[in-house]
């Protein structure tokens, strides 16, 4: 099958709003109407009769839905379970953790707000300490970063918590070494993929991590609220969900395939949103994206004469300055645009997207924007 165009010929299979710039797809994805319809017929077999469905359809549903996951990113469906999203993987593995007084949870200085506080919440409570190590930036090297991760590790760290593409930053970081170092020191790793699938090539058991979490609902273009933890089968045992429920004790599919009842119908049609993005390219589709983000980024840069960092990935990051207006992100998002500015190393940086229904012009276009947003508020 042929690769279809992409960029603009493509941007209608998308609800989006065709007067606004989308350029943040990472921040929340968007998912294509074909996915949506799916998604609405899923809601419709669970309401015509709700116990029918949830007690003699869902079950082999959700396995099903789970294998074609597991496929995709080249694991076993009985080591991946569904979750709302990566942040609520992390929780699960953070809180399913014996930690004692003194021990050390180790995370990144550019690891994602919401899992760092989770981290702080669990060390706190136990007695224990968050420990943290420095990623190289805004020049990244892999060998520095492994180096400072296995130099961070104590006999005390109990855990490190790694992201394999950094939130603000857009870094892809080389997840498979630092899981090499982490585990030479005898520390489990819980790699937080939030940003992974559908964006890089996926490969978990290659990647040696003990658990793995992400979101398929930002690059695999899912409904929102679907993500999934794998973890490997000697890690499932004493792992348990945030919600507690009749499956206590069941084992790992036992007790996070059901907590409780809720509208399963995003996790049922992943195995959709994946023939999606195998539709529009798949691994062609993941280098288009991430070589039209360094593109972008370099564009952006010389437009606005300041530089740009290699991520790696199909997000760019663009600096804009040593300091910017603080409600320089709402005033984007009032001209028009949704890309997001973070403040790293005391420099402002825009954070870019490249996604399939983005072409090169949606960067032009960008670059006029935050030019004059830029103009503007400095008056």
């Amino acid at each position: 099958m042929s690769t279809p165009a992409l960029g603009r010929a493509i941007r209608h299979e998308w609800r989006l709003d065709p007067d606004f710039l989308t350029v943040n797809h990472g921040s929340f994805g968007a998912t294509p109407s074909c996915v949506l319809a799916v998604q609405t017929d899923w809601r419709a077999r669970m309401e015509a009769q709700p116990t029918r469905f949830m007690r003699a359809v869902l079950p082999d549903a959700l396995r099903q839905a789970a294998e074609s996951l597991a496929s995709f990113l080249g694991a076993r469906g009985e080591d991946v379970a569904f979750l709302d999203n990566a942040t609520g993987g992390c929780n699960a593995v953070l809180r399913s953790l014996r930690l004692a007084p003194d021990d050390e949870v180790l995370v990144l200085d550019h690891g994602y707000n919401a899992v760092r506080n989770t981290v702080r919440f669990v060390t706190e409570r136990a007695g224990a300490r968050m420990t943290e190590a420095a990623v190289r930036f805004p020049v990244p090297d892999d060998h520095a970063t492994v180096a400072a991760i296995a130099a961070a590790l104590t006999p005390r760290t109990r855990l490190a918590v790694i992201d394999h593409i950094t939130s603000g930053s857009a870094l892809v970081l080389p997840v498979a070494h630092i899981v090499t170092a982490c585990h030479a020191a005898g520390v489990p790793v819980l790699v937080d993929g939030a940003h992974a699938p559908g964006q890089i090539d996926l490969d978990l058991p290659a990647i040696g991590a003990d658990w793995y979490t992400g979101n398929c609902h930002k690059w695999l273009c899912a409904p929102k609220g679907s993500a999934f933890l794998w973890a490997t089968p000697e890690r499932q045992i004493d792992l348990h969900p945030t919600f507690i429920s009749h499956g206590l004790g069941g084992g790992f599919l036992t007790e996070f395939d059901w907590t409780g009842t809720r509208d399963f119908s995003a996790f049922l049609s992943v195995p959709d949103a994946i023939s999606f993005h195998q539709r529009l390219g798949g691994s062609a589709l993941r280098a288009r994206n991430i070589a039209l983000a360094a593109e972008a980024s370099a564009l952006i840069a010389q437009r606005l004469n300041t530089d740009a960092v290699d991520t790696g990935g199909a997000m760019g990051l663009v600096r804009l300055g040593s300091a910017g207006p603080d409600d320089l992100r709402e005033r984007l998002l009032a001209a028009g645009t949704d890309a997001p500015t973070h403040a790293i190393g005391g420099s402002l940086w825009l954070r870019l997207s490249a996604f399939a229904y983005n072409d090169l012009a949606d960067y032009e276009r960008l670059a006029d924007i935050v030019a004059r947003v830029i103009r503007e508020a400095s008056k």
